[in-house]
């Protein structure tokens, strides 16, 4: 390590090393959005496709819980470069050996479906990824801070936004570029392209090795500072910051799972483009690039003149700001569940929203998180900070899965197998065989006490001349199940109605609750090409594997008596649904901001720097 500089010079502009450090950023991140943005989709509607016998789709909800468990190792694997580089090799070292990991991960993605199980490929992949990532995260943030000393420590703040400006440009063009892959030419090049760029990522760090600081490993000097009661103060005070961070971190990870699956009943249709769902996210990063530049220059000068932004004020108001923007996205969710199909324009108002809270949230928590971290302590405090992020999406997942309503045919302890047919058969509600509540399920159709109703009420459902649902609901309300309740009609999207029996324990949305789906179909036509029209293969990947592989999709029987597709369910669902499952995370973000203004009034601390 003597070769290198390991302190802090005198410069007074930006230090040399910064462009290696930006560039290397960019590509970074390229890499690591472009693969996670297209993670949920691949996982529900192509995984099961990749080996060369089809196997069962792993379906949204388990995907959706993949993607934020992911999501979580992302950012606990911090505490590991944090030790590795604070303790041991020194923050380059860590970067440049986890990089490696990193890439290694990109090429397992790459190879699934090439030969073994795709599902093993995908699992070490998304590990080495989570491993290497993860790793570097903590110690490329406070290996930015380590090149300032005190006669350039000003600009810290504009090397944080053009930092964070950086990991933006890159996430913008891989989220626009990375879906149109996975879309047109298939998963190899969706996630080849993203492991490229990572291996020049690797490369564009290495090369300026010479140009950095290298600040050494702490060592045993780590571990006596950390029993000092100052870097115990300076840790215990940040913490409930982090906490804080966490809820807002818990909101802004949907963007690439519950805002995606919003996107998907709105009308895709802007500027004149038609965009895929996953694409949509790109957005954020583009308000990002705008957002830095008019925040740094324009308005924190303006308001300061009024009222000095500190840092905790900044990210306080950044936190009424996240409420505010799941508020847009819940009246969305109000009118989609109304029947209506509103434009992407509306969703993207709430991406505005979203983006300034997380310009004075995430940046200025991450570059004050720094400055107040102990000096051989600046890595371990960043994976603090990425906790954080990883507790967010703990607590993301823990909701989702409280709010799952239990599906009784997934009890394959009860459920039994009467027929070569695949007739499965259910005790039901009182656990007895051969009673008046038992169910039996045969491929779509499920028999039960409730069919009688669910019958007389679908022959009720009709179409206007536009082809969609004009049913009113007092007609089914009016049909009284076997049970003497009334069936429920509700609207779920412009697309779907459900119609429901809240059954013998006479409650809704509980396991015991029976009803149909009623899905439109619509009509095939040619799937647009979007974006880099005259690029596009003759079709989509997906459908060209599906031929190869004589996977049949799935009809409508053409004897149904009805002009949509009816499905029956016993169960399953959220308790959380539509608007609800908004409106919950909107008060959850407003009462945490008004938590977070006593700890920024009473918060003591103070800045600690390299030099």
């Amino acid at each position: 390590m003597s070769q290198y500089q390991t302190q802090v010079g005198e410069h007074t502009g930006m230090p040399p090393g910064v462009p290696h450090i930006i560039g290397n950023e960019a590509a970074e991140r390229f890499s690591f959005y472009g693969m996670k943005g297209i993670l949920t989709i691949f996982m529900a509607n192509y995984l099961h496709l990749m080996n060369d016998t089809p196997g069962t789709a792993m379906g949204d909800a388990a995907a959706t819980a993949q993607y934020h468990l992911f999501n979580t190792w992302v950012y606990l694997t911090p505490f590991l470069g944090a030790i590795l580089s604070d303790f041991f090799f020194g923050k380059y070292r860590t970067i440049i050996t986890l990089s490696l990991v990193y890439v290694m991960g990109h090429a397992a993605l790459a190879c699934m479906g090439v030969t073994g199980d795709a599902r093993w490929w995908l699992f070490a992949g998304l590990g080495l990824i989570a491993v290497g990532s993860g790793g570097i995260k903590p110690c490329v943030s406070a290996h930015v801070g380590d090149q300032f000393g005190s006669k350039n420590a000003h600009l810290l703040p504009k090397i944080f936004n053009w930092f964070y400006f950086s990991i933006n440009l890159g996430a913008m063009i891989s989220i626009l570029l990375t879906p149109w892959l996975l879309e047109w030419y298939g998963p190899h090049w969706a996630f080849g392209v993203p492991g490229v760029l990572m291996a020049l990522a690797t490369f564009v760090f290495w090369l300026g090795r010479k140009r950095f600081v290298h600040i050494p490993a702490g060592g045993k000097e780590t571990l006596r500072e950390l029993a000092t009661p100052d870097a115990a103060k300076s840790i215990l005070r940040l913490i409930p910051l982090f906490l804080f961070v966490a809820v807002f971190w818990a909101l802004f990870d949907q963007t690439g799972s519950t805002w995606i699956f919003q996107s998907q009943d709105m009308d895709l249709q802007f500027l004149g483009k038609q965009w895929l769902p996953s694409q949509v996210q790109s957005v954020n990063s583009l308000f990002v690039l705008t957002f830095i530049p008019l925040f740094a220059y324009g308005l924190y000068p303006f308001i300061s003149k009024i009222w000095p932004l500190t840092p905790l004020r900044k990210i306080g108001v950044g936190l009424f700001l996240m409420a505010a923007a799941f508020v847009l996205v819940a009246l969305i969710q109000v009118r989609i569940d109304g029947g209506a199909r509103p434009n992407i324009g509306w969703q993207l108002m709430a991406y505005a929203l979203l983006t300034a809270s997380e310009v004075m949230v995430s940046i200025v928590a991450l570059e004050f998180a720094y400055t107040q971290a102990p000096k051989t302590l600046k890595s371990m405090v960043m994976s603090l900070f990425l906790a954080a992020v990883a507790l967010g999406n703990l607590v993301t997942a823990g909701i989702n899965h409280f709010i799952v309503i239990k599906d009784p045919f997934s009890q394959e302890k009860l459920v039994k197998k009467v027929s070569e047919e695949g007739l499965l058969n259910h005790p039901g509600m009182d656990g007895k065989v051969g009673t008046a509540d038992d169910l039996e399920k045969e491929k779509k159709t499920i028999f039960s006490p409730a069919r009688p109703a669910l019958l007389e009420a679908l022959a009720l459902v009709s179409l206007d001349e536009n082809g969609q649902f004009a049913t009113q609901p007092e007609a089914v309300t009016a049909v009284k199940d076997h049970w003497g309740q009334s069936l429920r009609y509700e609207t779920l999207n412009s697309k779907t109605v459900r119609i429901a029996s809240n059954g013998p324990d006479k409650s809704a949305h509980t396991e015991w609750d029976l009803g149909v789906t009623l899905s439109l179909v619509e009509a095939s036509e040619e799937k647009k090409k979007s974006w880099l029209g005259s690029l596009v293969p003759d079709e989509p990947w997906l459908v060209k594997r599906k031929r190869e592989l004589g996977v049949v999709e799935e009809v409508v029987d053409e004897e149904s008596p009805y002009p949509f597709e009816v499905s029956y369910y016993a169960g399953g669902g959220t308790t959380l649904e539509g608007a609800s499952y908004f409106w919950f995370f909107s008060g959850l973000m407003f009462f945490t901001a008004v938590g977070f203004i006593p700890y920024a009034m009473n918060y003591r601390g103070k800045t600690i720097l390299q030099s």
